[in-house]
């Protein structure tokens, strides 16, 4: 898949998945916003800054964990010097794709199990960012919010696992990156709106669609794999 092209397909994922995020982080925001100065949380010139702080801090915790494992996939398969390595991980990614969009849907929630596994890393990090709380100042609105990207989520690993196969450290930044900003309309939202647009993503036909997209691109990826392997 071509690197512009990826991009806008995990930019695509990330806005679609929003459905998730909401129901995920919903009560995140909720509390982060709630801990604000009284004469700033119930003013949007108050509050905006603070919340587009959480989530630069948020997105630039997945860039950089997409640097980390984009790095790492880049030197296994040149290690290697196996072809077919890159393509089988491709695979596993777009079947790790179908698995978020079933997820999504609310048809399979398989994934629960992966994202309880990474709370054993979540636990570690959540008493730093109690001691963050309440935020009274830009820094520690932006240092809650790269705590808050590493929270468990399945369709952050989804992604992840997709930057293996990206081709380096940057184009796994890239697609992380794109990936982010994608999930940030939502959140954004959900600050401003939240009970307006709680209401929407309960919606049924809303999730099938988010789901649907999803599993789309798992079946892009697998089937460009599989094509390449036979």
């Amino acid at each position: 898949m071509d690197i512009t092209i990826s991009n806008l397909a995990a930019f695509t994922v990330g806005f679609f998945g929003g459905v998730h995020c909401v129901g995920m982080c919903g009560g995140i925001v909720g509390a982060l916003s709630f801990g604000l100065p009284e004469e700033k949380r119930h003013r949007l010139r108050g509050n905006a800054p603070f919340l587009l702080l959480y989530n630069f801090g948020r997105i630039g915790s997945y860039t950089l964990a997409g640097t980390i494992t984009g790095g790492l996939g880049a030197w296994a398969i040149d290690l290697l010097s196996i072809r077919q390595l890159q393509l089988w991980l491709q695979l596993f990614a777009g079947v790790f794709m179908i698995l978020m969009g079933l997820y999504l849907n609310g048809w399979w929630r398989v994934l629960v199990r992966v994202e309880e596994a990474g709370s054993v890393i979540w636990q570690r990090l959540e008493p730093f960012g109690r001691k963050l709380l309440p935020v009274q100042s830009p820094k520690q609105a932006f240092l809650l919010g790269a705590l808050w990207g590493w929270l468990p989520c399945g369709l952050v690993y989804s992604v992840l696992i997709w930057t293996l196969v990206s081709g380096g450290a940057q184009e796994g930044a890239m697609l992380m990156l794109s990936f982010g900003l994608g999930t940030l309309p939502n959140l954004l939202a959900m600050g401003v709106f939240a009970v307006i647009l709680q209401k929407v993503v309960q919606q049924d036909w809303v999730r099938q669609l988010s789901g649907a997209v999803v599993m789309a691109f798992g079946i892009y990826m697998i089937w460009r794999a599989f094509t390449a392997l036979v």
